[in-house]
């Protein structure tokens, strides 16, 4: 990506939330956090976000209703499942809500990162996909227009 990736971590755990700023601010990123469901609504609807990471077990909701309730961006932000208790209804709750990833806590540094990496590299060949896709039909409407043009002039 040409600029910095906005990510912001949904957890009700303080502790979790600094580590998780703390790592990814020292890779780079801009880091907002999200202490509730509630906030991380408000904050996406107010802002945009590259990615969010969401725990499953939030005091105010459930991380996999969060999944479907926050604002859908262009490109999509990509969204990551946290879980200290993973299982496989929460693991399969997550991807039919549209989950990107699936991180089962404590992680991997290291593995967490490069899954952060992933998920932005798809996004960003998403909206380069989509300004091709924008591109084509921008210049095949023209020569359409074209055609018409000259069609009607030859007439």
């Amino acid at each position: 990506m040409d600029k910095r990736a906005r990510i912001i971590v949904i957890d009700d755990d303080e502790s979790i939330r600094k580590t998780l700023s703390t790592i990814l601010e020292e890779e780079g990123y801009v880091v907002d956090t999200a202490d509730s469901g509630k906030e991380a609504i408000v904050k996406t609807n107010a802002s945009f976000y590259n990615l969010a990471l969401i725990d499953v077990r939030l005091l105010d909701m459930d991380g996999t209703e969060l999944l479907i309730r926050i604002k859908d961006t262009v490109p999509r932000m990509r969204k990551i499942i946290m879980t200290g208790f993973p299982t496989v209804h929460n693991a399969i709750e997550a991807v039919n809500r549209n989950a990107d990833a699936y991180l089962v806590k404590p992680f991997d540094v290291g593995k967490a990162l490069f899954v952060i990496r992933e998920q932005l590299k798809k996004q960003e060949e998403e909206r380069r996909f989509g300004q091709d896709r924008v591109t084509e039909f921008i210049e095949t409407r023209v020569r359409e227009l074209n055609t018409e043009k000259m069609n009607g002039i030859a007439e």
